[in-house]
């Protein structure tokens, strides 16, 4: 299966971040592998409670989206720039690929061959220059090592196909020349007294033993093949190194990283069959085939404490959600199978987690138990909230006792330390916690902000109502709410964007003015989302 990400909404509060850790840790236990992960920063409070109990902070994840590292394209296909034209055609046929990257030193990208690279050049190209390896000629005319003193020859090509005095009076050879030639020893005597770079004796023709004297002390490479001349011409050329046709078009390259839909995008304009993958060293991995793609591996997540698809993660449509455990309302998210769904009428998601522990008769660890704690005492404000059910107590005396803390003592540290506004800019006291809602084709927001220090904000009351308006604009929503809950007097302010004033005098039935305080009202969930619903439709 794979790895499987366990992540819970954006915006992360404490129950979503403690819950996606501790179903994370449920499932490792019972032979998956799982990474717990958070959609966007924890707050203070979720941060008091992870180093509390000594717990790692969860990796930040952006996206789900399908990348190419998800696709099972072809890996670990490349092939050397130094290797031969040769060596190229016969490694695309036995891949029975079209086209294939080439690399040099450490796998880096060089550049992009294809089987129409190769025919133009033997069409098009200069058959009368050669670059290669010294090995590599050797290997395409399955030669003979004579003498060897250059690991590559560059030079000019030359065949001696006139009688030789012919030859001897209209050529002049240099040390630039290769010259391909029978046992015509009066041609080869000139060819190693002028020093040229590389002789190919054809035909298994013999080499007078003054003629290699000459050529060792002139260092003359020679190559002998039974090829004959014809064929040895028409050879030779393979031998060149692919890098010499080499067309380095960087549009043609992909990282791993890259999104799968971009990448059939581009694709499209580009009209290529074969691209090369790389990785964030520009080394390439391998190749991908337009015409070959079978199989994506597309992600697998599970969901924690949200079911909604504005609230969870970019690009879940193209993940395979594998199980949800929540404890708010059915929302709007489907699946293309059936799934594990967890769904129960509690004040927190650890609480459901508690009891899942129990079915599969896994012992909760001390700092597990410690961070589902964080998690209800969060979520049900210390039991105090209307959304606490019997359930949520006798879980939180069951996991105090494993956490070994006193759990009132303990959440009153934790709303301490949580609810400190010092150091905030005023958007990120909004979005502490602030989650987005559907309504057909647009969405409104709802935020809480829990606080002993509400004189904070409204010491700046304009200032935080003219950020919101902003974000309102920004963000595209219908409207604000954000409910400033003062856990001391148990009740909320409310402050909103003006597009919301008419919804809560709905809702209220009296004239609402900005820090509106309503007591009794901690829970964003019972007590002012489906009243603001309920208007709405």
């Amino acid at each position: 299966m794979g790895k499987v990400y366990v992540f819970g909404h954006q915006n992360p509060d404490t129950d979503s971040v403690t819950s996606a850790i501790s179903l994370s840790y449920l499932k490792n236990q019972l032979g998956m592998d799982t990474e717990p992960r958070v959609l966007g920063h924890i707050n203070k409070e979720s941060k008091y409670v992870l180093d509390y109990f000594k717990i790692k902070e969860p990796k930040y994840l952006n996206d789900v989206k399908l990348q190419l590292k998800d696709v099972e394209y072809l890996k670990d296909v490349y092939i050397d720039k130094n290797s031969s034209i040769n060596d190229v055609y016969e490694y695309l046929n036995e891949k029975g690929i079209t086209g294939t990257p080439v690399v040099e030193d450490k796998n880096k990208y060089y550049g992009i061959v294809t089987v129409k690279d190769i025919a133009k050049e033997l069409i098009k190209g200069d058959i009368h220059f050669l670059d290669a390896t010294y090995e590599n000629i050797l290997n395409v005319l399955d030669g003979e090592e004579v003498l060897k003193y250059d690991d590559n020859i560059k030079g000019d090509i030359l065949v001696a196909s006139y009688r030789s005095t012919t030859f001897l009076n209209n050529i002049n050879l240099t040390k630039d020349n290769i010259l391909i030639v029978g046992d015509r020893h009066s041609i080869i005597e000139d060819a190693v007294n002028k020093g040229i770079k590389l002789l190919i004796v054809t035909g298994n023709g013999e080499i007078k033993d003054n003629h290699l004297k000459i050529a060792k002390q002139n260092k003359v490479n020679i190559i002998r093949t039974k090829n004959d001349s014809f064929t040895t011409s028409k050879k030779v050329g393979l031998s060149n190194s692919i890098s010499t046709i080499i067309k380095n078009d960087s549009s043609k390259v992909f990282k791993e990283n890259d999104y799968y839909d971009d990448f059939i995008e581009n694709s499209q304009k580009l009209k290529h069959n074969n691209y090369p993958i790389l990785n964030n060293k520009n080394e390439c991995l391998g190749l991908i085939r337009i015409t070959e793609i079978v199989k994506k591996n597309n992600k697998q997540v599970i969901l924690v404490d949200h079911q909604e698809k504005d609230q969870s993660v970019i690009g879940l449509d193209e993940a395979n959600i594998l199980e949800i455990v929540d404890h708010h309302k059915i929302g709007n998210i489907n699946t293309n199978d059936p799934i594990n769904f967890r769904n129960m009428t509690v004040g927190s998601t650890n609480t459901i987690l508690y009891f899942m522990y129990d079915e599969n008769n896994i012992k909760i660890p001390k700092e597990i138990a410690g961070i589902m704690l964080s998690g209800i005492l969060s979520d049900t404000l210390c039991l105090q909230s209307p959304t606490t059910t019997d359930l949520d107590k006798k879980v939180v005396e069951s996991l105090a006792k494993i956490a070994e803390v006193d759990y009132e003592k303990y959440a009153n540290d934790m709303f301490k330390a949580g609810t400190s506004l010092e150091g905030l800019t005023k958007e990120e006291v909004i979005k502490s916690d602030f989650k987005s809602f559907p309504v057909d084709d647009k969405k409104f927001a709802i935020g809480q902000v829990f606080t002993l220090d509400v004189d904070r904000i409204f010491n700046e009351l304009d200032s935080y109502i003219e950020k919101l308006e902003e974000i309102k604009e920004k963000e595209g929503y219908m409207f604000i709410i954000i409910c400033i809950t003062d856990i001391l007097k148990n009740g909320s302010y409310i402050i909103y964007t003006k597009d919301a004033k008419k919804v809560l005098e709905e809702i209220y039935n009296t004239n609402v003015k900005q820090g509106y305080y309503v007591d009794g009202l901690v829970s964003r969930k019972k007590q002012i989302l489906p009243d603001v619903l309920d208007k709405l439709m």
